[in-house]
Order: structure tokens, then C-alpha cells, then sequence
């Protein structure tokens, strides 16, 4: 199981426990990871006991009805619902993956539910992103034309150069891929990790773009790039089924192509 960041000088302790109501027949134990910065307390795994016949299939349906039946105070993000948006992003069962796609069968025994590891905590299982939405708008993830697009319609592309940006167009951007690289918790303070390489390669893949050559400048550094061991727990972990490890090598690829 990944580990996780937590407050300086902390543990986690054992939490509160809540039973499941009277009569309740299938009834799965969900232990949640809290944390309150306000608290002044250390962290602790709270269990929840919840009767799945009276619950929605999927692991954010049970964090809903937590929150909505059981406990008010329990935090964490989520959106669409539907595989989108990528809020819902936490370490389920010892995965990286999105609780509104993870189905509660899916999972064996008791629920586990932390928040995205190595990643600093706001509070219970929401992390706080600043530092990757950073270097996400270092690699700036818009296209870049120096000439003016035509003036009757759109920059076109042909099939096959639309054909490259699969795989890489999907991503949500919900980090579940860069916070399960050890490479990037040793070095996410240089290194970019596998989400914002993947978001890179995927404006430099882009035939509409006219700024290849100063992208891959700007990618051409020991840690932005080359902490990349090819552990592949990026691409195992993919909620969407991505492979940000093949978009990495395309870009040393190109690189090492451009030097020769």
C-alpha cells in the first residue's frame, strides 16, 4: 500500500467508529483517513459501517451518504460523477483511482480511504494540488501558433495527425498517475511527473502547434524529465487506461532524435 504525507511529528490513531443502523443485513466497514488542521489533533482512521442494500454502488456513493446520513464533518471533492472531472481522485484499497468509478464489490473486505499519497493533506481526503497545477501551467497547455488561423474556419489536421493525439487528449487531470510515481514524491519539487509530461507531449504531438522546438527546450532538463525510471505504476494506475509512461518516452524519443 502507497504511503502518505502527514502533518510533522504525527501518526495516525484509531478513529471513531459508526455502527451501522438496526437491522441492517450487508453491512461493509469503510475506513476513512481524517485529519483537521484546525483540530490540532493527529490524524486517524474513522469506520463507518455501511448497509450496502440501502447505498449506490460505487465508492463516492458510499463517501455521499456518509457525509449526507452519518457524519457532516467528513471532507473530500467530487463533481461529475461520471469519470469526467477527476475531483474524486483518493487511495482506494491501495490504489490511486476515482471513487465515483470504483465499484464497492470491487473491493474485498473492508473499504480503505485515503487521500492521493505524498501529497500535502487541506483536510480528511482532500490534498492540496497548488505545487502540480504549477508546474501543469509551466509546460502551458494551450496551443501556440505564431501564424493566424485561416479566416474562414478552423486549423485543420489530417486524419493521421488527429490519430496522434489519442491517449493523450483523455487525460482529466486527475493526478492519480504522478502521486503513485516514487519518482515523484522523491523529486516533485523538479521533477514534473507523469500527468503534466503527459499534458506536454500531448501540445507537442499536436500538428496545429508551431512551438515543438521551444517545448522541448524547455522539457530538456535532468529532473523535469529524466527522473523518469519507467517504474510504470503511472500507467497501472490510469482510471481513464492511459499510458503516460509511452508519452514520456516519446518525448526523450524526440529528443534524442533531435540531437543526432
Amino acid at each position: 500500500m502507497a504511503t502518505f504525507t502527514l502533518p510533522k511529528n504525527s501518526t495516525i490513531s484509531k478513529g471513531k467508529h459508526f455502527p451501522a443502523p438496526a437491522g441492517a443485513k450487508k453491512v461493509r466497514p469503510f475506513k476513512i483517513y481524517r485529519w483537521d488542521p484546525d483540530s490540532g489533533e493527529n490524524p486517524r482512521t474513522d469506520t463507518y459501517d455501511i448497509d450496502l442494500e440501502a447505498c449506490g454502488p460505487m465508492v463516492l456513493d458510499a463517501l455521499i451518504k456518509i457525509k449526507n446520513e452519518v457524519d457532516s464533518t467528513l471532507t473530500f471533492r467530487r463533481s461529475c460523477r461520471e469519470g469526467i472531472c477527476g475531483s474524486c481522485s483518493m487511495n482506494i484499497d491501495g490504489l490511486n483511482t476515482l471513487a465515483c468509478l470504483k465499484p464497492i464489490e470491487d473491493v474485498k473486505g473492508e473499504v480503505r480511504i485515503h487521500p492521493l499519497p505524498h501529497m500535502p493533506v487541506v483536510k480528511d481526503l482532500v490534498p492540496d494540488l497548488s505545487q502540480i497545477y504549477a508546474q501543469l501551467r509551466s509546460v502551458e497547455p494551450w496551443l501556440k501558433a505564431d501564424t493566424p488561423p485561416p479566416p474562414d474556419g478552423e486549423r485543420l489536421q489530417s486524419k493521421e495527425e488527429r490519430a496522434k493525439l489519442d491517449g493523450l487528449w483523455e487525460c482529466i487531470l486527475c493526478f492519480c498517475c504522478s502521486t503513485a510515481c516514487p519518482s515523484y514524491w522523491w523529486n516533485g519539487d523538479r521533477y514534473l511527473g507523469p500527468a503534466v509530461l503527459l499534458q506536454a507531449y500531448r501540445w507537442i504531438a499536436d500538428s496545429r502547434d508551431e512551438h515543438t522546438g521551444e517545448r522541448l527546450d524547455a522539457l530538456e532538463d535532468p529532473f523535469k524529465l529524466y527522473r523518469c525510471h519507467t517504474i510504470m505504476n503511472c500507467t497501472r494506475t490510469c482510471p481513464k487506461g492511459l499510458n503516460p509512461a509511452q508519452a514520456i518516452g516519446d518525448i526523450k524519443k524526440m529528443l534524442a532524435e533531435r540531437v543526432v
